[in-house]
């Protein structure tokens, strides 16, 4: 991100948690900083505390993401770092999910990114700049309980890894990074509260996992480390983003089991 007084960075999410972590980061890195997010009475206040333009966007909708795009254009006519941050993370058995909170949890987590990357690649390939989405160790390993979850994360994951390898097979040269936090203090634990009502009422429901006995003994991290990482992620170019080393077992744990029903089939083969 050389020449950074010039450069424009767009974060969704960003009136709470990491986003705003990442917006504060980047204005101190000296970017100008448009953060979007559905709750427009907490976007206008952190906007205003931090110094940042501000955009009401609600990321499940391709039209409302493209105005997104539009005012940034709008207001300072280019785009050099789009970071999709958006997410709800609400919890029930996958089987209980009823397909209105599948509509909720994969519009947001998914269609999100979609519609993010819709909106802003080509405005990204034009810069050369950089596209950044936060995604989770959950996209990674599952947990019970928030199946739902985990599938729109291991579907986001599985989109930026496909994207960056289209990306890089025709020569461009946007960058693709995917931050992958585990525990970090966000106010995740909340989502309903940003759940469309039109939706209906559905399983999901929401857990302040910070708070809760399990999450005693989980390692959490203040949302500004995890910017911190992000951004050193970008500066090296690096595509995955891992916030806690702690997880690297579970997720080993899952490709061993992977490699062992390959090993089954060998010796059914064989």
């Amino acid at each position: 991100m050389s020449e950074v007084g010039s450069k424009v960075a767009v974060v969704t999410g960003g009136a709470s948690g990491i986003g705003l972590a990442i917006a504060e980061r980047l204005l101190a890195d000296g970017l100008q900083v448009m953060i979007a997010d559905i709750e427009a009475a907490s976007l206008k206040a952190s906007a205003e505390r931090i110094g940042a333009a501000a955009h009401v966007t609600d990321v499940s909708s391709q039209s409302s993401m493209q105005a997104l795009a539009d005012a940034v254009m709008a207001q300072f006519g280019r785009v050099d770092l789009v970071c999709i941050n958006a997410g709800v993370g609400s919890s029930a058995p996958i089987a209980d999910m009823t397909r209105s909170d599948w509509d909720w949890m994969l519009g947001v987590n998914l269609f999100g990114l979609v519609n993010g990357v819709h909106a802003f690649l080509p405005l990204l390939e034009a810069t050369g700049g950089h596209l950044a989405v936060t995604t989770s160790v959950a996209g990674f390993h599952v947990t019970p309980g928030l199946g739902g979850y985990c599938v729109t994360k291991f579907a986001a994951t599985a989109y930026c890894e496909t994207l960056a390898m289209e990306l890089e097979a025709k020569g461009s040269t946007v960058g693709v990074t995917v931050l992958c936090p585990g525990p970090v203090s966000t106010r995740l634990g909340s989502s309903h509260r940003n759940r469309p009502a039109a939706l209906g009422a559905g399983a999901l429901r929401d857990a302040n996992l910070e708070q809760s006995e399990d999450g005693a003994t989980l390692r959490w991290m203040p949302p500004a480390q995890a910017a911190d990482l992000l951004m050193r992620a970008i500066a090296d170019r690096q595509f995955y983003a891992f916030t806690h080393g702690e997880f690297a077992g579970e997720v080993y744990d899952r490709h061993e089991r992977i490699r062992q029903g390959f090993d089954w089939l060998s010796e059914k083969e064989g």
